[in-house]
């Protein structure tokens, strides 16, 4: 018989009432609380701080106020991840795309993740959990004036991202794979705005931008085309005669049934089983958007739709242009490989298993 979930939750553990829940319906928590008690930290130990010391990349995680999610890659040379006490970590941030979506979040919400791992020795991983502030270069120098300053221009720190250690804790290395620094590698182009140098368009989103762009326009065109097209058909409705409107027929004489199924006049009813015959106000009138002539309705219908389709027929001639190109540029990277090797970080990682 399966043992019934243990419910004792001890005050002050750590974690959230989330993972407690959890813990609770799949009876782990005697287990958690090992892993609590045994491995979790609310500062760095000397080991910690060695093993950060070492590390050339780590990854990100943040949230904004929302809680929408993001998690991201750092690099840079060993012990970029600064140490500067017990419990506070520091790492630079360098020029990048420009989007500053992890420095975002941290704006709206200070608390972070950081994991670091070491594929290549020791196989193990060390997470770090804590609240994060930005801090100018120019601050953080005179408050730390021992921080080295990077000979590489695209290194220099454009902000610091400071953080209080609030969790420290390991992550086991059974499901961490091997690596091994690759012999060679390109110099890396540290802060590069050189499209092709950063990777070109690997994914083939840029050659899309256009296609999307202008389907965006397309779709924003038939909006303000249809509300355009709204007002102008307003007259015909509110019944009031206009220069376009159909001049009515006479009405026919009294006794006489000049449709069929038509009533014989005017006060008479249709003959069961057949439908009324239109009459003219229901009528195709000329200049109407149903019956193609050239009235405003269906001029300004139709110029948005041919504005529509030369702007998407531009837009995929744009695309393919700059499909071409990216593969030209993907020539041209694979070309660039026996450029000299970065010596401050000479090797890259590749899986051997």
């Amino acid at each position: 018989m399966a043992a019934e979930p243990d419910a004792t939750i001890r005050p002050g553990r750590p974690g959230s009432a989330g993972e407690h829940e959890i813990q609770r319906r799949l009876d782990s928590t005697h287990r958690a609380d090992r892993f609590y008690d045994e491995q979790m930290l609310d500062h760095l130990n000397e080991r910690m701080c060695e093993f950060v010391a070492q590390q050339e990349m780590f990854f990100l995680a943040t949230a904004d106020a929302r809680g929408e999610c993001d998690n991201t890659f750092r690099a840079g040379p060993p012990g970029f991840l600064r140490v500067l006490d017990t419990h506070t970590l520091a790492f630079p941030e360098y020029r990048g795309n420009g989007v500053h979506a992890s420095l975002g979040n941290i704006q709206e919400n200070p608390h972070l993740g950081i994991l670091l791992v070491d594929f290549l020795n020791a196989r193990i991983g060390l997470h770090v959990n804590g609240t994060a502030r930005l801090v100018e270069d120019a601050a953080m120098r005179a408050d730390h004036p021992d921080l080295p300053v990077d000979p590489v221009p695209g290194r220099r720190a454009e902000l610091w991202v400071e953080v209080t250690v609030e969790e420290a804790y390991i992550h086991c290395s059974k499901h961490i794979p091997q690596f091994q620094k690759a012999p060679r590698r390109p110099a890396r182009a540290w802060g590069t705005d050189d499209v092709r140098r950063k990777g070109g368009d690997y994914f083939g989103v840029a050659a899309g931008a256009a296609t999307r762009a202008a389907k965006a326009d397309a779709a924003s065109a038939a909006k303000s085309g249809a509300a355009e097209a709204a007002p102008a058909a307003a007259p015909a409705k509110s019944g009031t005669p206009t220069d376009a409107s159909p001049t009515p027929a006479p009405a026919p004489h009294a006794g006489t049934n000049p449709q069929p199924g038509g009533a014989r006049n005017p006060g008479e009813a249709a003959r069961p089983g057949r439908e009324p015959a239109p009459t003219p106000a229901s009528a195709s009138a000329p200049g109407s958007a149903k019956s193609g002539g050239s009235g405003r309705l269906s001029a300004s219908v139709l110029a948005w739709q041919r504005e529509a389709r030369r702007v998407l027929a531009e837009a995929e001639a744009r695309g393919r242009t700059a499909a071409r190109a990216s593969e030209a540029a993907a020539s041209h990277r694979h070309a660039d490989r026996a450029g000299r090797a970065d010596r401050a970080f000479q090797g890259w990682f590749t899986g051997t298993a």
